[in-house]
């Protein structure tokens, strides 16, 4: 198998594509179109350990490489531009994917596949969404990952504190509260106090996953 890992390090480094076919041993067709797919891409060195010759083989190419029709190419750079806009779900763009390698007399990748293949490359390219938030839409709470100790003033003995989380996405403004345990009363009891903190009672509350 083509050595991709190793000719997009080199390529980074500044080494010429004649030196870079020399040490992967590798043709310069393949060099140059292991650039040019990379580029295409954006997927670029440094790169994670897991990302290995095996997956960007499967990026780059995908079933094309095999005897079995062709899957119509993914543009994962314009799925990944079309998900930031209002409205749009990864749904909606495989429909049009669908609807346009019909029309060229391609296969489609099937929903499942379409975003594995997405959810891969944003991985590899560490490609992130931008996230519009309006001032004072959203709060966002979770008890934090850790616990803080606190000690008896006069008996010494240790405890544990769980601390809520509030957000405001919007200023990253942050309302913190220590507490004895993570049960319900609490949870709600903290609502109350950052709401009172910040003044007022957003639209929309998100919990992450408790």
């Amino acid at each position: 198998m083509t050595n991709y890992r190793k000719i997009l390090e080199m390529h980074s480094q500044g080494f010429s594509q004649r030196s870079i076919e020399s040490s992967v041993h590798s043709s310069h067709q393949t060099v140059k179109a292991t650039l040019d797919r990379a580029k295409e891409l954006n997927i670029s060195w440094p790169l994670d350990n897991n990302v290995t010759n095996e997956v960007l083989d499967e990026l780059f190419y995908g079933e094309r490489k095999s005897g079995i029709t062709p899957y119509a190419a993914i543009d994962y750079n314009y799925i990944h531009r079309e998900l930031s806009k209002k409205g749009v779900t990864l749904t909606l763009l495989w429909n049009e994917y669908c609807e346009r390698a019909y029309a060229n007399g391609e296969t489609p990748y099937m929903s499942t596949q379409f975003g594995d293949k997405y959810r891969r490359w944003a991985r590899v390219t560490k490609a992130t969404m931008r996230v519009t938030h309006k001032p004072g839409d959203t709060m966002q709470v979770d008890w934090a990952g850790g616990t803080i100790p606190y000690y008896d003033p006069i008996t010494g003995e240790e405890y544990k504190a769980y601390l809520f989380v509030a957000a405001l996405p919007c200023s990253s403004y942050l309302y913190v509260e220590a507490c004895t345990d993570m049960k319900q009363e609490n949870w709600l009891i903290c609502h109350v106090h950052a709401y009172e903190y910040f003044g007022g009672v957003t639209r929309v509350l998100v919990p992450d996953n408790l």
